[in-house]
């Protein structure tokens, strides 16, 4: 008998050679209906796998991320069958699960169309019906390229030749289909219910353009109808709050074709970052940040000394500058260190908080081009923190009570995820064991529940990833904690302690909004495009009913204008009516509607655009309640 013990603790004893299924089974029908995969001694496994020896069994359902994923590449594959199925030769590349969803990537002389989707989807809904077992069949190399060469599946071939020498190659088998594929997978096709195809794109086979370009089909799947209808809900919403369409349609940026990649801000678009920017400097400097401003272009050799040229020089834009390279920073962090080090430092200086709204450029490829949120020129709200050890906690700490209290401004709750060690390093393991361990106190001792992402951080330093949520339940990573011990040695920077010797300060790499153009794009679409007041470009508009009210109309406009209030007058001649449908179509916060009896009395009709009419007040009341609305932030 073997000993399996659950994830509860529980130990179940088994006959050698029994299914993870029949093992679900075992401990509850329901349990065996739900689970999707299973997670044994850490691994993630097929259901129909047997064990032999005694395991840790975890049985994952569609409510974990890694069953949701095993479900949408378990529907990539039976998408690729229906494809090979109404066109035949068509080539298949990748298929992944990703966030919501999924997509496949296809070499086919047929040019795929909304049409074609249509009759695709109808055949993998074929597929499901006919219950098809995934079963997984484990090849040597040789076997593997013989089959997918005389099959003419050349992406597969290159897919094998890149595999290490010692990688187990397996395949999955569905009905006629089979696939080059790792696994795990869905025990049979009839577990796929809902699916959906979404839309078809251009990709360059690898991200590479270079290489061909494929036919990439995005599709999504759940494992009930209703759960899929919530979902393509929310992407019809998020098709109406898109801030590309919304930036167009209220006049706040635009992308050219001669900077692709470079947005350009509007003056409406323009007040909503300065108010983000002037938000940003009271709160920095409430904390004891100070300000700096470093160069867009610094040469080579600084660099090469932080260890871009050689981590991140893909990613990068460079000149000649008097025949000596020069590079486009792509980060900030460089030209603060250089600040630091033009003065000597004493232990009493620290901790040194430097906050830079810092104008950087990263080379993007144009497929990954999207409005303001992949952008190849944006301005980060840097700040980098040169402290004693001793004082890496508390910083930590400050920065955490910082972002937080940012967002709670705009509304928006979070998720943290902690990101370690990648493979391609700088530093010992040691100093980053160090530095991913300061960083999980700090967390902990703010009660932050987080998510730890193995090998995802910087090459210099572990990081804290702020994951907002909006109102349509999208997450955004924005906020940023890096914790590094690397710089300060690379760039031998000091401070002279309590017994006069030098020693190396720790530094802290941190952003808030991450991104000005892309945390502008996150709040266009979290709010549709009708900001809060304090945000909004234009916070009144003042409608006159007709010509006789167009001089009490100036008058309330001036007033207001000299109250520092952004106020236009609509001196139109149109109907009223259609002035507050325009209005409340620019998303304009209040609305003054001005007749006859409001210009006898002094008074304005107030209309607020999602409150409705508010009635007649005094114009110094509504200005009172106006700025009191503003300076709290109200959201």
């Amino acid at each position: 008998m073997i000993n399996i013990t659950l994830k509860d603790g529980s130990v179940r004893r088994y006959e050698p050679g029994t299914s993870l299924l029949e093992i679900a089974f075992d401990i509850s029908p329901r349990l065996a209906k739900d689970a999707l995969v299973a997670r044994v001694n850490g691994k993630l496994v097929d259901l129909n796998h047997r064990l032999d020896e005694d395991a840790k069994v975890e049985f994952l359902t569609f409510d974990s991320e890694e069953g949701r994923d095993v479900f949408r590449h378990s529907t990539a594959h039976v998408m690729a069958q229906a494809v090979q199925r109404l066109f035949p030769g068509t080539k298949l590349a990748i298929g992944p699960a990703i966030a919501n969803g999924f997509y496949y990537d296809f070499d086919s002389p047929q040019r795929f169309n909304p049409e074609q989707l249509e009759a695709i989807e109808v055949e993998m809904n074929k597929i499901i019906k006919e219950d098809l077992p995934f079963a997984r069949v484990e090849l040597s190399r040789e076997e593997a390229l013989n089959k997918f060469r005389e099959r003419g599946e050349h992406y597969k071939v290159e897919l094998i030749n890149d595999l290490p020498e010692d990688a187990v190659i397996s395949c999955y088998q569905q009905g006629e289909f089979e696939d080059l594929c790792a696994g795990p997978h869905v025990p049979s096709t009839g577990r796929l219910k809902a699916v959906k195809l979404l839309n078809v794109a251009g990709a360059y086979w690898r991200g590479d353009e270079r290489n061909k370009m494929l036919q990439r089909i995005y599709g999504t799947a759940f494992p009930k109808k209703s759960l899929l209808d919530e979902h393509l809900h929310r992407l019809e919403e998020a098709r109406r709050r898109d801030h590309r369409k919304l930036g167009a349609e209220l006049d706040l940026f635009s992308i050219q074709e001669e900077g692709p990649g470079f947005p350009f801000f509007h003056p409406k678009g323009m007040i909503i970052r300065n108010e983000l920017e002037k938000f940003w400097r009271e709160e920095h400097k409430r904390r004891g940040y100070d300000e700096i401003r470093t160069p867009v272009i610094l040469s080579r050799a600084l660099w090469e000394q932080s260890g871009h040229w050689d981590h991140y020089r893909e990613n990068m834009y460079f000149t000649k500058i008097d025949d000596a390279d020069f590079a486009i920073k792509p980060m900030n962090c460089p030209g603060s260190i250089l600040i630091y080090k033009s003065r000597l430092h004493s232990y009493r200086d620290l901790p040194i908080r430097m906050a830079e709204l810092g104008l950087v450029h990263r080379h993007e490829l144009s497929g990954v081009l999207h409005g303001l949120m992949r952008v190849r020129c944006f301005t980060q709200d840097d700040a980098h923190i040169f402290m004693l050890p001793e004082q890496v906690k508390d910083e930590i700490v400050g920065v955490i009570d910082l972002v937080n209290d940012f967002y709670r401004v705009f509304g928006f709750d979070y998720h943290v995820e902690l990101s370690t060690r990648p493979e391609k390093a700088m530093g010992s393991e040691e100093i980053w064991e160090m530095a991913t361990n300061a960083l999980r106190e700090a967390m902990e001792e703010r009660g932050l529940p987080y998510k730890v992402n193995e090998g995802d951080g910087a090459f210099y330093g572990p990081k804290i990833d702020f994951h907002l949520e909006d109102c349509i339940g999208r997450t955004w990573q924005c906020g940023t904690i890096q914790l590094d011990f690397l710089m300060p040695e690379k760039f031998d920077l000091t401070y002279v302690g309590e017994d006069g010797q030098k020693y190396r300060p720790v530094m802290i790499h941190r952003v808030v909004f991450g991104s000005i153009e892309r945390f502008i794009g996150i709040l266009t679409e979290h709010f549709a495009g009708a900001f809060p007041t304090w945000l909004a470009p234009v916070q009144v508009k003042v409608l006159p009913i007709t010509d006789r009210q167009l001089d009490y109309a100036r008058e309330v406009t001036g007033i207001l204008a000299e109250r520092d209030i952004r106020v236009e007058l609509d001196a139109r001649n149109e109907k009223v009516n259609y002035k507050i449908r325009e209005a409340q179509g620019q998303k304009i916060p209040y609305m003054l509607v001005l007749g006859d009896r409001e210009a006898a009395a002094g008074t304005v009709a107030v209309r607020h655009r999602r409150k409705g009419d508010l009635g007649a007040v005094e114009l110094e009341r509504f200005i009172e309640n106006l700025q009191r609305e503003i300076s709290s932030k109200e959201c």
